[in-house]
């Protein structure tokens, strides 16, 4: 066996090696990594790896594969690995800070590896990083009522747990005050069309409050994101302050589950199908449905309680039913009324199936209890 061929086996052996960690990306946890950085001793997947190109001075990529390893390379592989180097780099990483994962967008994983490697913000021997009580800054928004972006001043008053924007630089008096009881933010890129894209929602007057914002920097964005974490963490802690901080920690944000088009009747069933926009948020166990994905408000929402509760799920439509345009069906039943919609493709079917039966067959978190007493199945319009 020649050097080319044994370096790589020795690669390989260090890729499946037990308590290294090197099995998944050292910085989004994908599975199987392929590339690895050898200037810092770390295996990490191919999406991470264009990331890592970016700063030649911290971190070099080569393809554990496809390119020549050295001995000394691979020995040097063998001393650190992933495990060892996320000790060094990530020993203080504050319980607010979202750590990606595979399937997040491209900025938050930009912005974790510059944070850990580029600025070494999370070394045991640096500064720590503190929840700041204040942010203030400009950022893009978009319309309520059209599709343009407009810069707004966004003030961040986290000890007070308020989030407030305003349409004018000196305004006296803010547009809206947000509770951070209230709060969710979540990256959502391709539905804004921007690769900075956030989202920030809120509840006002019992309906759901979306508001798409952006910001030139990756970092500024990335910032802004992880300010509200703090700011939610903090709050959860008050209102829960029982619960030990890795089950808060959960709570803080969260993505929709599921999102995309299906179409749905109304309440009698001989309605006609409309098209419309679902993201189901898993965490608040309710499905929202809007005409248009970037619309202020939704049409409507429906509470998915547990199956304990009478909340049910099934595939196809009921009898005598048929869809408009599309037919492969999924009934959600509530104890007040059944909810019919119909998806694309048996694929998007089944991915919501799934989605459904996750939410219906989980537990009632803290937050959930915290407002069901209020809630059940039920459409606006």
């Amino acid at each position: 066996m020649g050097d080319r061929e044994r370096n790589k086996k020795r690669l390989l052996e260090l890729l499946r090696a037990a308590g290294t960690g090197n099995a998944h990306c050292a910085d989004c946890s994908a599975a199987d990594p392929d590339w690895a950085s050898y200037k810092l001793g770390i295996f990490i997947c191919l999406n991470c790896s264009g990331v890592h190109r970016n700063f030649p001075d911290i971190s070099k990529v080569k393809s554990v594969r496809l390119d020549f390893w050295d001995d000394s390379t691979v020995e040097f592989m063998s001393h650190n690995g992933n495990l060892r180097v996320k000790a060094k780099y990530e020993a203080k990483v504050p319980a607010f800070y979202y750590i990606p994962q595979a399937s997040d967008c491209l900025v938050l994983k930009e912005q974790w590896i510059r944070a850990k490697y580029e600025r070494q913000e999370f070394m045991a021997d640096g500064k720590s990083i503190s929840p700041s009580g204040n942010r203030e800054g400009f950022l893009w928004k978009r319309g309520k009522d059209n599709a343009q972006f407009l810069r707004r001043r966004f003030v961040l008053l986290a000890r007070e747990g308020l989030l407030k924007y305003y349409t004018k630089e000196e305004g006296k008096g803010p547009k809206a005050v947000i509770n951070i009881k209230d709060l969710n933010a979540t990256f959502q890129t391709e539905k804004i069309g921007n690769p900075h894209g956030l989202q920030i929602t809120y509840r006002r007057e019992g309906h759901i409050r979306n508001l798409f914002v952006y910001h030139e920097s990756g970092k500024e964005i990335v910032d802004w994101f992880n300010a509200l974490r703090a700011a939610r963490l903090q709050y959860l802690k008050m209102a829960f302050p029982e619960l030990p901080e890795p089950e808060l920690v959960p709570l803080i944000t969260r993505n929709y589950l599921k999102q995309g088009f299906m179409e749905k009747t109304g309440p009698k069933q001989r309605e006609p199908f409309k098209k419309r926009w679902f993201a189901l948020d898993a965490q608040e166990r309710r499905l929202l449905y809007y005409k248009h994905p970037l619309d202020a408000f939704e049409l409507g929402q429906v509470f998915l309680g547990s199956k304990e509760q009478g909340y049910e799920v099934y595939e196809d439509l009921p009898k005598g039913i048929r869809g408009n345009r599309w037919k492969a069906g999924i009934t959600v039943v509530t104890p007040e009324r059944r909810f019919v919609f119909t998806c694309p493709s048996e694929r998007e079917q089944q991915e919501w199936l799934e989605s459904f039966r996750d939410v219906l067959s989980g537990p009632l978190t803290p937050l959930n209890l915290l407002t069901a007493s209020t809630e059940s199945g039920h459409s606006s319009r």
